[in-house]
């Protein structure tokens, strides 16, 4: 008896272990054809991150309906700062004829968070500080339990950013408190203001004489037009994470075109 149960449970695990391993490797094949086909319709130089989130995989696949998608292509060419890197996540995604999903597929999303995201590198180049580093709201980063977007976007306003404005005539290392918002008739044009100089802690603690800190608020206040997020989506937040910029929007109940994910 003991045998025939060990026997059992044996060809039990190994049956399991097979449906597993089958749909671990139809999920890594649709990812794959996904990310291809995002390349192709965006017109994109490699391949972006791929996943499709939920498990079982082929119960998705089967009623053409995927619980959760992410795409996520870094070092994207951008006419404005250079590179940039797209995000989309969608939520409750209708598929339409095949689980595979070709170039010119049309998705029908519940949900979907769209984001262009900007380091500070080529925010510094565009600025003219090529050492700038861009960081969170020093009250944020103090308290990582509040002040964030759930994709982990901080607020837009009492950014920081640090750098040597040259350009002002101001050769130290200064931070600078930057509100970010978003102008323009199509809601593209990112907004950088800067409104006063941090010497806290956490900070480069740099004063500035008061006959120079027009200038130097100057330098770190620009405009930054040409960011289309993915799809097309209306931006509604703009922040900080890590050392990037984020813009997102969230929208709901919409239908894309694939060719859509790389607006510029």
């Amino acid at each position: 008896m003991r045998k025939l149960v060990i026997g059992a449970l044996a060809t039990l695990t190994a049956l399991l272990v097979g449906a597993v391993s089958t749909d671990f490797g139809a999920a890594i094949y649709a990812e794959y054809r996904l990310a291809r086909s995002v390349r192709s319709a965006a017109n994109l130089s490699w391949d972006p991150s791929v996943a499709i989130l939920g498990f079982p995989f082929i119960p998705q696949a089967e009623r053409r309906h995927y619980d959760e998608v992410e795409i996520k292509a870094s070092g994207v060419d951008h006419p404005v700062v250079g590179k940039a890197s797209l995000e989309a996540t969608m939520h409750s995604v209708g598929l339409g004829d095949s689980w595979l999903i070709p170039p010119d597929a049309t998705l029908t999303i519940g949900k979907l968070e769209s984001r262009i995201i900007i380091d500070s590198t080529h925010i510094g180049r565009f600025m003219g500080i090529p050492d700038l580093l861009v960081e969170a709201p020093t009250a944020e980063t103090e308290d990582s339990t509040g002040g964030t977007t759930e994709s982990g976007i901080s607020s837009n306003r009492g950014l920081v950013f640090t750098g040597t404005p040259d350009k002002a005539g101001f050769d130290e290392r200064v931070s600078i408190a930057v509100d970010l918002s978003i102008a323009g008739p199509d809601a593209t044009t990112l907004v950088m203001t800067a409104t006063g100089v941090l010497t806290e802690p956490g900070t480069a603690d740099q004063a500035v004489p008061e006959q120079q800190i027009p200038a130097v608020l100057d330098a770190f206040s620009a405009e930054l037009p040409g960011q289309k997020l993915p799809f097309g989506i209306a931006p509604t937040t703009a922040g900080a994470r890590g050392s990037d910029i984020i813009i997102e929007g969230i929208t709901e109940g919409v239908t894309v075109d694939l060719r859509e994910f790389r607006m510029s």
